[in-house]
Protein backbone atom coordinates (compact mmCIF):
# COMPACT_ATOMS: atom_id res chain seq x y z
CA UNK A 1 0.00 0.00 0.00
CA UNK A 2 2.84 2.40 0.79
CA UNK A 3 4.33 1.80 -2.66
CA UNK A 4 1.09 2.64 -4.42
CA UNK A 5 0.76 5.81 -2.36
CA UNK A 6 4.32 6.85 -3.21
CA UNK A 7 3.71 6.39 -6.93
CA UNK A 8 0.38 8.20 -6.72
CA UNK A 9 2.17 11.15 -5.10
CA UNK A 10 5.40 11.24 -7.14
CA UNK A 11 4.18 10.02 -10.54
CA UNK A 12 0.38 10.26 -10.71
CA UNK A 13 0.33 9.54 -14.48
CA UNK A 14 2.53 6.43 -14.21
CA UNK A 15 1.42 3.71 -16.64
CA UNK A 16 2.77 0.74 -14.67
CA UNK A 17 5.94 0.05 -16.66
CA UNK A 18 9.17 0.05 -14.69
CA UNK A 19 11.32 3.16 -15.11
CA UNK A 20 14.97 2.51 -15.93
CA UNK A 21 17.97 4.75 -15.27
CA UNK A 22 17.76 5.97 -18.87
CA UNK A 23 14.07 6.75 -18.51
CA UNK A 24 14.68 8.62 -15.28
CA UNK A 25 17.55 10.60 -16.83
CA UNK A 26 15.43 11.55 -19.85
CA UNK A 27 12.56 12.47 -17.56
CA UNK A 28 14.71 14.71 -15.40
CA UNK A 29 16.46 16.34 -18.35
CA UNK A 30 13.13 17.09 -20.05
CA UNK A 31 11.46 18.34 -16.86
CA UNK A 32 10.94 22.12 -16.82
CA UNK A 33 13.97 22.69 -14.58
CA UNK A 34 16.13 20.40 -16.72
CA UNK A 35 15.12 22.22 -19.91
CA UNK A 36 15.78 25.58 -18.27
CA UNK A 37 19.23 24.42 -17.17
CA UNK A 38 20.04 23.08 -20.63
CA UNK A 39 19.05 26.43 -22.16
CA UNK A 40 21.07 28.37 -19.58
CA UNK A 41 24.07 26.13 -20.21
CA UNK A 42 23.82 26.60 -23.97
CA UNK A 43 23.63 30.37 -23.52
CA UNK A 44 26.70 30.40 -21.28
CA UNK A 45 28.63 28.31 -23.78
CA UNK A 46 27.53 30.35 -26.81
CA UNK A 47 28.76 33.60 -25.27
CA UNK A 48 31.66 31.80 -23.58
CA UNK A 49 30.86 33.47 -20.28
CA UNK A 50 32.76 32.29 -17.21
CA UNK A 51 30.17 33.81 -14.88
CA UNK A 52 27.30 32.35 -16.87
CA UNK A 53 29.04 28.98 -16.79
CA UNK A 54 29.52 29.27 -13.04
CA UNK A 55 25.84 30.07 -12.52
CA UNK A 56 24.84 27.15 -14.75
CA UNK A 57 27.11 24.74 -12.84
CA UNK A 58 25.76 25.95 -9.48
CA UNK A 59 22.18 25.54 -10.70
CA UNK A 60 22.94 22.02 -11.97
CA UNK A 61 24.40 21.24 -8.55
CA UNK A 62 21.29 22.57 -6.82
CA UNK A 63 19.04 20.51 -9.11
CA UNK A 64 21.02 17.33 -8.43
CA UNK A 65 20.86 18.04 -4.70
CA UNK A 66 17.11 18.58 -4.90
CA UNK A 67 16.57 15.36 -6.87
CA UNK A 68 18.65 13.22 -4.54
CA UNK A 69 18.07 14.74 -1.12
CA UNK A 70 14.74 16.57 -1.08
CA UNK A 71 12.70 13.60 0.07
CA UNK A 72 11.62 14.57 3.55
CA UNK A 73 8.79 12.04 3.75
CA UNK A 74 10.76 9.07 2.34
CA UNK A 75 8.56 8.51 -0.71
CA UNK A 76 11.40 8.12 -3.25
CA UNK A 77 12.76 4.75 -2.01
CA UNK A 78 9.23 3.33 -1.93
CA UNK A 79 8.55 4.64 -5.44
CA UNK A 80 11.84 3.15 -6.67
CA UNK A 81 10.89 -0.20 -5.15
CA UNK A 82 7.55 -0.07 -6.96
CA UNK A 83 9.23 0.93 -10.24
CA UNK A 84 7.62 4.28 -11.00
CA UNK A 85 10.87 6.15 -10.25
CA UNK A 86 14.22 5.04 -11.59
CA UNK A 87 17.69 5.49 -10.13
CA UNK A 88 19.08 8.98 -10.77
CA UNK A 89 22.67 7.81 -11.30
CA UNK A 90 22.73 8.28 -15.09
CA UNK A 91 21.21 11.75 -14.73
CA UNK A 92 23.83 12.68 -12.14
CA UNK A 93 26.63 11.44 -14.41
CA UNK A 94 25.23 13.37 -17.39
CA UNK A 95 24.85 16.56 -15.35
CA UNK A 96 28.40 16.18 -14.00
CA UNK A 97 29.73 15.72 -17.54
CA UNK A 98 27.85 18.83 -18.67
CA UNK A 99 29.31 20.80 -15.76
CA UNK A 100 32.87 19.65 -16.47
CA UNK A 101 32.47 20.53 -20.15
CA UNK A 102 31.11 24.00 -19.32
CA UNK A 103 33.97 24.73 -16.92
CA UNK A 104 36.60 23.55 -19.39
CA UNK A 105 35.06 25.42 -22.31
CA UNK A 106 34.49 28.74 -20.52
CA UNK A 107 37.80 28.87 -18.64
CA UNK A 108 40.21 31.55 -19.81
CA UNK A 109 42.88 30.44 -22.23
CA UNK A 110 46.45 31.71 -21.96
CA UNK A 111 47.64 33.51 -25.03
CA UNK A 112 50.97 32.47 -26.56
CA UNK A 113 54.03 34.39 -25.34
Amino acid sequence: MAHAEACAILRPDWDGTSVSAIGEAVGLLTAPMGLFLLAATVMAVLVRSQWGGLVAVLLWTAFITFVTMADSDGQRPAAMAEGCVGPPTLFIAAAAAICVAVVLYTMPHKSGD
